[in-house]
Parts: C-alpha cells; sequence; structure tokens
C-alpha cells in the first residue's frame, strides 16, 4: 500500500508536468493565431483606405461613399480639400467695377460656405452613414491678371488666397495670324479670359470647381465630387443626357463636368459653347500644356472655328469654343469629359426654344434638337444647385422681376436668393442682416436696393467680419 501509494505520488506530478507543456504550447499557438488575425485586419482597413479606385461593382455602390471595412463598421478617412477658383481679369474702366467685384465675390463665398456647411451637417447627403464625417473641405482661390492687381486686394479679406498669373499665352506667342490678331476682342475679356485654364495646374487638390463671381451655390456639390472621388452613380436629373450609356469605370477618366450654353447658337450646330461660369474639373498639368499649345498653334479659322471643325460663335476663340474642341473634338473617342444638366447646375433662365413664349408656353425648336426639352425657367428653386447671373442681369443692378410670366418668375426667385445670402453672410458677421432702403419690394432685396440700377444699391460695408457658425 505505501508502495502503491508512494507510485502514486510519483506519478501525479509527472502527468501534471504533460498537462503544462500542452497548455503552454495552446498559449503560444492562441497568440500567434491572434497575431495573424490582427494582421488581416490592419490589411483590411489599409487596402480600402489606400486603393479608392478599387470599388468593385459602382453601380452596387450606395449614397454613402465613406470606405467601410468588412465588418461593417466605417472607416475614417482625411476629407478632402476642394479647390473653388476664380479669375479675375481686369479692374473694369468704370468707378464702380472695384466694388461689384467683391460683392460678386463677398456673396459666392458663403453661399460656398453655407453649401459645405449643408453637406457636413445634413443627413440627406448621406442617409446610410454609419460614420458621421465631413468628407469634402474647401479652400477659396483667385486667380487675377497683372492689371487686375489694384482691386484683388478686398478678395484677400473675404479668404481668397490670391494667385497672380499672367496669360497662359501670350498674344505675340500665337503663330496663327487670325487668332493672334483677332482674340484680344473676343468674348467678354478678350485672350485674357484664357487665365481660367490656370485652374488645371491647382495640382494640391484632387478636385477644382472653377466659377464665375456672378455665380450662386444654392446646394452642396458633393454628388459631383462623390461621382469624380468614387464613382459614386449621379441621379438621372443631374445628367443633361442620362440615357447615354456610361461605363461603370469612366468616373476615372473624366476630367471635367461642364454644361452647355444652348442658346448661343442655332439649334442645328454641331457644336456647342461650353458655359464657362460652372465647371468642375481634375487638375491636370499635361491637359494644361495641351491646351495652351492649341492656342500657341492658333490654327483657328475665320469662318471654321477651331482646327476648321468648331464654328464660330461668341467667346469661341477662348474657354467656351476650346474647350468643346479640345473634349468633343479632339478627344472625341474618349470620355474625358461629362455634360450636367444645365437647367442644375448652371441655370441662367435661358430659354429652351428658339421662339418666343406664347401663352407663357415657349415656342419653336429645341436648341437641344429634341421634339420635348425642359425649360430652365419652369424649374423650382429647390431643384436648382447653382445659378448663373446671366439672363436674369446681376443682382447688385436692383432689378425688379415680375411675379408672372416664365421670363421674370424664376428670375425674381434667384434674385431673392442671391439677397438671402447676403443677409445671411451679414448676420453671420454679427449685423442685422437688413439694408437701409425703403424702395418698394424691401422683402425682395432685403433692404439693399433704394431704387433700380447700380446707383441703388447698398455695397457691403467694410470692414468684413468673420463667418460665425
Amino acid at each position: 500500500m505505501v508502495v502503491v501509494g508512494g507510485a502514486s505520488r510519483t506519478a501525479v506530478p509527472q502527468r501534471r508536468g504533460k498537462a503544462g507543456s500542452i497548455y503552454q504550447y495552446i498559449s503560444v499557438a492562441s497568440y500567434f493565431v491572434l497575431l495573424f488575425l490582427c494582421f488581416l485586419m490592419i490589411c483590411t482597413v489599409l487596402e480600402l483606405d489606400d486603393a479608392p479606385d478599387d470599388h468593385g461593382d459602382l453601380h452596387a455602390l450606395t449614397v454613402s461613399t465613406v470606405p467601410q471595412s468588412r465588418t461593417g463598421l466605417a472607416v475614417t478617412v482625411p476629407p478632402i480639400t476642394v479647390a473653388y477658383a476664380v479669375t479675375i481679369t481686369e479692374c473694369g474702366s468704370d468707378d464702380d467695377a472695384a466694388w461689384r467685384l467683391a460683392e460678386g465675390a463677398a456673396v459666392l463665398a458663403y453661399s460656398i460656405h453655407q453649401a459645405h456647411h449643408a453637406a457636413s451637417s445634413s443627413p440627406l447627403t448621406q442617409p446610410e452613414r454609419l460614420h458621421e464625417q465631413q468628407r469634402y473641405n474647401y479652400t477659396l482661390y483667385a486667380i487675377y491678371h497683372p492689371q487686375a492687381e489694384p482691386c484683388v486686394s478686398k478678395l484677400k479679406d473675404l479668404n481668397y488666397t490670391l494667385l497672380r498669373r499672367d496669360t497662359p499665352v501670350a498674344v505675340h506667342e500665337i503663330r496663327g495670324d487670325f487668332l493672334r490678331e483677332k482674340i484680344t476682342a473676343n468674348g467678354c475679356c478678350g485672350e485674357k479670359e484664357l487665365l481660367k485654364l490656370e485652374a488645371y495646374t491647382l495640382t494640391s487638390h484632387e478636385i477644382v470647381v472653377l466659377l464665375d463671381l456672378d455665380v450662386l451655390l444654392l446646394q452642396p456639390l458633393d454628388r459631383l465630387f462623390d461621382f469624380l472621388t468614387y464613382g459614386t452613380p449621379l441621379p438621372r436629373d443631374d445628367l443633361q443626357w442620362p440615357d447615354r450609356p456610361l461605363a461603370t469605370t469612366a468616373y476615372r477618366d473624366i476630367g471635367l463636368l461642364y454644361t452647355v450654353d444652348y442658346a448661343m447658337v442655332n439649334p442645328g450646330r454641331a457644336v456647342k459653347p461650353f458655359q464657362g461660369g460652372v465647371l468642375v474639373l481634375r487638375p491636370d498639368r499635361n491637359v494644361y500644356e495641351e491646351l495652351r499649345n492649341i492656342v500657341r498653334e492658333g490654327d483657328y479659322r475665320d469662318q471654321g472655328g477651331w482646327g476648321g471643325r468648331s464654328r464660330k460663335f461668341w467667346g469661341s476663340m477662348t474657354i467656351q469654343g476650346l474647350l468643346p474642341y479640345y473634349y468633343d473634338i479632339l478627344h472625341f473617342n474618349e470620355t474625358r469629359a461629362l455634360e450636367l444638366n444645365r437647367c442644375v447646375y448652371d441655370n441662367m433662365c435661358s430659354k429652351s426654344r428658339n421662339g418666343d413664349a406664347v401663352n407663357d408656353r415657349p415656342t419653336g425648336q429645341c436648341y437641344t434638337q429634341e421634339e420635348s426639352c425642359e425649360d430652365c425657367r419652369d424649374r423650382s428653386v429647390a431643384t436648382i444647385v447653382a445659378t448663373h447671373f446671366t439672363v436674369c442681369q446681376k443682382p447688385w443692378t436692383c432689378t425688379v422681376h415680375g411675379r408672372a410670366g416664365i421670363d421674370h418668375r424664376l428670375c425674381r426667385a434667384l434674385h431673392h436668393e442671391w439677397f438671402r445670402v447676403r443677409s445671411d453672410l451679414e448676420q453671420s458677421w454679427g449685423r442685422s442682416g437688413w439694408g437701409t432702403g425703403v424702395w418698394r419690394e424691401r422683402e425682395q432685396f432685403f433692404g439693399f436696393c433704394n431704387t433700380y440700377g447700380t446707383k441703388g444699391y447698398e455695397t457691403i460695408t467694410r470692414p468684413y467680419g468673420s463667418a460665425r457658425e
């Protein structure tokens, strides 16, 4: 019994030693398994963060474009900083030009501020967002010609970064005689309109929005940014030709989103002018140099336009004709540009048909050459993302538009929106948001107009303030 008992006492520790070794092996193995799982999770996150072009089936993407890990948890990514750029070609010949420049720049800047603030706070932009984050920051640039030096300082006070640039191609460098002799008097600004090409050089940004100073943003541009960044499909209403096929990977090659100024030419014209007031582009030095070389070569003909193929129209020697020649003719077989719905992204209240309105209905042939075409003047303000004050005249002219009639209704509403944004801007500076004007239509103009014309307009009082949220 003693022997057995002794044997038992010596055998038990031996069995415990083997078990301990097994437990030790299991612990070590578990440790390495956990390390391997952690490694896989890190790789997954890095893959999603560092490979924005690899999104699989783009049509399967939801409205939310925040990258997500395979566990379904949102991955935090730094917001993209979008550049908004305006161009200043000169100060103008009259005494009022400088303040008009500042008025447009101030209200435009605040409309951009409101659009980005709305996009980052509104659940409508990303209804399925799992992790609330702002995807797009913004910065403002004013690209100005040396001749505009005396009048651009106010824009610096409005948080624009000033970029002094010469015309991309000097007139004396243009080899074509006709273009060299005529370009200085072409369109609104002559050869200085080519200053807009400098937007392609802002390569520290993924996206540049090039705007005229008489443009107003009414809604965020996030749908366009999501398309260019992630390939998120655009709603049909955003596209001028939604039924035209677009490959799911085509967004990677698209470098320009634009609208067409259809009413500028007769309906039968094959090449239409691009509207230069709202352009969304990817900066690209190669494209910039290609466009400069086209201008430098100067193959613009009296009747045939660029290369004898684009025809002539107002502003055709510069941006409005150069861009369609580059994208629609030279690179016709490549998907480099996408046309947006002009009624949504650059609504100027232009006519849809070449006849006059009869009983409040447009008549004549559609400028788009469709049997049935949308008239941008029938749009509600709530469906417009950006408006451009051309046909309706500039807000600071204090133009009184009627409440009835297709030529006036929307112009009146859009002018009111411009003055509303100005009022919001001044309130953000701690001011009342109302002018002193007691002229008729005080509510329409928020008191900032005393009579018709620029002489009746109350300018924004300096010093400018800092916007409060």
